[in-house]
């Protein structure tokens, strides 16, 4: 009877760290995705070239389904029943994503933009794998809000690389950047 309960208590334990850990896995996730919105909506406000509308647009698509998924993020985050970080030095301790040098130009906001998502991607799928390892817990509700609602993370990637590789052609040929 006493072992049941100290093995109770003891699986409780790792549930509550294996828990703080998923929330700190959010957190990464809400700083990264943070500030990949501030990243994209830069660029759609300085990009130039003849690709401008096309990718001012695209930018703009990106950065709103970007900032509504940052209140799903951290609601996931207040309901394991801890607090959402936020503040621009916070974020910039917690997120991987690097800020830009100055504005750069088109085809490098969108390369940018490339390792930008596949950094969010990597710090989902870590959090995917905390939750893998919590007794059967589930992580839902999140999927990759951007580029026109798309769900699957490597299709939009893959949309972007495609853009990358119509630019690096069409300037190949002689279009200004």
């Amino acid at each position: 009877m006493a072992s049941d309960a100290l093995e109770k208590s003891a699986l409780e334990s790792k549930d509550k760290d294996q828990l703080v850990a998923i929330a700190e896995a959010l957190g990464r996730v809400l700083a990264d995705s943070t500030v990949l919105y501030a990243k994209t909506h830069g660029f759609h406000w300085n990009v130039t070239g003849p690709m401008f509308n096309t990718l001012h647009l695209m930018f703009m698509g990106q950065y709103t389904e970007l900032w509504n998924a940052l209140d799903v993020i951290a609601e996931r985050i207040r309901a394991l029943g801890h607090p959402a970080p936020f503040g621009g030095s916070l974020y910039a301790t917690l997120s991987c994503i690097p800020e830009s040098q100055g504005v750069p130009a088109a085809l490098a906001m969108v390369r940018e933009l490339v390792e930008g998502h596949e950094t969010v991607a990597r710090t989902i799928r870590g959090v995917y794998v905390l939750a893998e390892n919590a007794h059967g817990l589930v992580v839902e509700g999140l999927s990759f809000h951007v580029g026109s609602q798309c769900t699957n993370f490597e299709n939009y990637v893959q949309a972007l690389y495609l853009v990358a590789g119509i630019l690096e052609e069409a300037w190949g040929s002689g279009y200004d950047k």
